[in-house]
């Protein structure tokens, strides 16, 4: 089965993930498919948060991907940054 999931980055106390498209069976951190945004929950002013490529989204979800819950809260979040 094919997830959507965050893949931890950045340093001790200072996290930064990013969204990919992996093989449910693969570890964590390990190979993905597709890298298709990232979160920054420690985006402070200006800088961007996060960025989710949408009609990358849409394909992998069209073609049967499951979103991770944490995953489908951000997609709720980013839906509502563009409305």
């Amino acid at each position: 089965m094919v997830v959507i999931r965050l893949n931890r980055g950045g340093s001790k106390a200072r996290p930064f993930f990013n969204i990919v498209v992996a093989d449910k069976r693969v570890r964590r951190d390990g190979r993905f498919l597709e890298r298709i945004g990232f979160y920054n929950p420690t985006a402070k002013g200006g800088e961007e948060g996060l960025r989710l490529a949408q009609d990358r989204l849409t394909y992998w979800k069209s073609v049967g991907a499951q979103a991770s819950p944490t995953v489908e809260r951000l997609i709720r979040q980013a839906g509502k940054a563009a409305a």
